[in-house]
């Protein structure tokens, strides 16, 4: 089994960083392979609205050039996901919000890549704003059918500099069993697999609150 993380941050060795790298290390402990994916500190564009990937159902995103596609198939073939993300004016960072806009957009309309796979996030955050980026984070993730672990608290991290989340002590036990709760879970979901058949899918309906 293998999960990977997409790093929302800027700082490849931040403090969303080592939130993830925390998390991973449970889940080796168990032996499942863990990658963490770096996305915060490239150029991402956010989506057209163009459709094309409705259309083409290729498993891609028409705007190439970037990480986006292999990422879509990075998540596509493993069984499960993390998503971290540091605090931007109290939401996800702009980068990591173009690009789960995307890779979820993209997976959702080309058969749900990610459904019934295994899916948490984390945040890093200096003081406010932890709870709402960790609640959107969260949206991706049910938005996809995906099945969520949980921790004895809201996975939320503090620290300003780098480094500065090993002083949260309570922050880092969050983190481990989260982790410790993914690797059970992943295990569990493998072996029932077996056993008991997923539900089938739904044909997604649209509706909006226009009345001709």
């Amino acid at each position: 089994m293998k999960v990977i993380a997409f790093n929302g941050s800027p700082r490849p060795a931040g403090n969303t960083f080592a939130a993830l790298e925390l998390v991973g290390t449970e889940l080796q402990k168990e032996g499942i392979d863990f990658e963490i994916v770096q996305i915060g500190n490239k150029l991402i564009r956010g989506c057209l609205a163009c459709g094309s990937c409705v259309k083409n159902k290729n498993e891609r995103c028409i705007i190439d050039g970037d990480e986006v596609n292999d990422c879509i198939q990075k998540a596509k073939n493993a069984d499960g996901i993390l998503l971290g993300s540091p605090v931007h004016f109290a939401g996800i960072g702009g980068t990591m919000k173009s690009f789960l806009d995307r890779l979820f957009y993209v997976s959702s309309v080309n058969g749900g890549l990610l459904r019934h796979k295994i899916g948490a996030a984390v945040v890093a955050v200096r003081r406010s704003g932890g709870i709402p980026t960790f609640d959107a984070l969260n949206h991706y993730i049910t938005y996809a059918e995906m099945i969520m672990p949980t921790s004895n608290y809201w996975n939320v991290i503090h620290g300003t500099i780098p480094g500065d989340t090993s002083q949260d002590i309570e922050g880092e036990q969050i983190m481990r069993i989260l982790g410790k709760n993914m690797a059970w879970l992943l295990k569990v979901i493998a072996a029932g697999k077996q056993h008991v058949p997923a539900p089938a899918a739904e044909k997604k309906i649209l509706t909006n609150f226009v009345r001709l």
